[in-house]
């Protein structure tokens, strides 16, 4: 309605005021209203101390996590001196469980090298970051390279590096527009079925870590193959050749070590002290970042929507019960703030996430749902999103 006539006293002539012009707002997907916070007063919201970064801290952390390491792996050469087989039965599992739990954290104390929050000094960073994530197989400075494209384009459907969704046209899907013919109802039956999830978790869980580095497995499609191990690969750049050189030779020296132990002692004693903990580090992995970033309520946006703190946001924060979260260095129960500010130490990011909380309100994403129900939820309920739109969601 336009605004009422306004007549100046003592004069023959009228005044008209004009409405004040507004500019509509844009329609999304569920009627969501994008995020509007400046990286400025996010910043502000949270205590200076939270960004400082201690070397000294860090490297207490890892000398804790390695020694629960050697402690678990000292015991488990005890192990096979039991007579009883049950007892060794239920002893080799308990070992492989809990070394995949602390050579997890082992992991998450590298990434922190990554960011640069393990310390002031990017030499110890880089040091520390490659002799831990070699140790793991894991090709230190090609994953830091494209995991900071992916904390500079987070929920970006065309420059995310991870976990990007596929669209209806990708899954074979017929297009929104058009009716859906009585044959093609059933085209994904088979994938629905619960039988057929269950066998691609297996699969992710167990081998999507080494997929993802060895060819790009759910990151973005460069029309070629793409990955962490060759440095022609599209993710990389001319100048970082010799960062993925030294990469491949930590993973390379490694791998040596690994069979000129199967030479010496058989690759069953390799298996047991090593490739199963390391298989229970890529179920780790690969759950807590497929749950931090696929979930129905997280938006995913495309270019002029985006940018960086929306982004940022599209990211959720859960518990793994306070021993995990502990152990895990808190990458779960903290990664909104994480992803906000990826270079804050993660010993402080509890406290920010505190302050967090109160600025971004229904924006901060945090979900109760018990693990194994969330994941099945994510498993079936995320499949795909629409072709078009500037924010899209996850549908089935």
């Amino acid at each position: 309605m336009a605004p009422p006539n306004t007549i100046d006293a003592g004069l023959t002539h009228r005044h008209i005021s004009a409405p004040t012009p507004t500019t509509a707002k844009p329609v999304y997907e569920r009627n969501y209203q994008a995020p509007e916070f400046t990286i400025k007063e996010i910043r502000e919201c949270i205590p200076a101390h939270c960004f400082e970064r201690s070397g000294f801290r860090g490297l207490c952390h890892v000398a804790i996590d390695m020694t629960w390491a050697s402690l678990l792996f000292l015991a488990a050469t005890q192990i096979d001196k039991f007579e009883n087989p049950l007892v060794r039965y239920l002893l080799w599992p308990l070992y492989w469980i809990g070394q995949g739990i602390v050579c997890t954290g082992i992991w998450v104390l590298a990434h922190e090298c990554g960011h640069q929050s393990f310390s002031t000094s990017k030499t110890l960073n880089n040091t520390v970051g490659w002799f831990l994530h070699s140790f793991l197989l894991v090709p230190y400075h090609s994953w830091r390279i494209s995991h900071s494209k992916h904390h500079k384009a987070t929920g970006h459907m065309t420059k995310d590096q991870v976990f990007v969704p596929k669209t209806r046209s990708q899954v074979g899907l017929p297009a929104k527009d058009k009716t859906v013919q009585e044959d093609d109802e059933h085209v994904h039956l088979d994938e629905e079925a619960p039988i057929v999830t269950l066998f691609w978790m297996l699969i992710q869980f167990l081998f999507g870590w080494p997929a993802y580095l060895a060819m790009n497995a759910s990151g973005q499609d460069y029309g070629q193959w793409t990955s962490h191990f060759h440095t022609w690969s599209p993710i990389f750049e001319a100048r970082n050749f010799t960062d993925i050189v030294m990469s491949d030779l930590g993973v390379l020296v490694t791998l040596g070590a690994l069979i000129y132990s199967s030479i010496q002692f058989s690759l069953l004693t390799v298996t047991k002290y090593y490739i199963v903990p390391y298989l229970f580090v890529n179920f780790w992995l690969v759950l807590i970042t497929f749950l931090q970033h696929t979930d129905p309520k997280l938006p995913h946006y495309r270019e002029g929507t985006w940018n960086f703190q929306r982004g940022a946001l599209c990211t959720v924060d859960r518990s793994f019960g306070k021993f995990l979260d502990h152990m895990f260095h808190g990458i779960v129960h903290t990664h909104v703030a994480h992803h906000l500010f990826s270079q804050m130490p993660f010993y402080h990011a509890e406290e920010a996430t505190f302050h967090l909380k109160k600025l971004l309100g229904e924006y901060y994403v945090y979900d109760d749902t018990p693990i194994v129900l969330a994941t099945w939820r994510s498993f079936r309920e995320c499949r795909f999103v629409e072709d078009e739109g500037d924010v899209v969601f996850f549908k089935k």
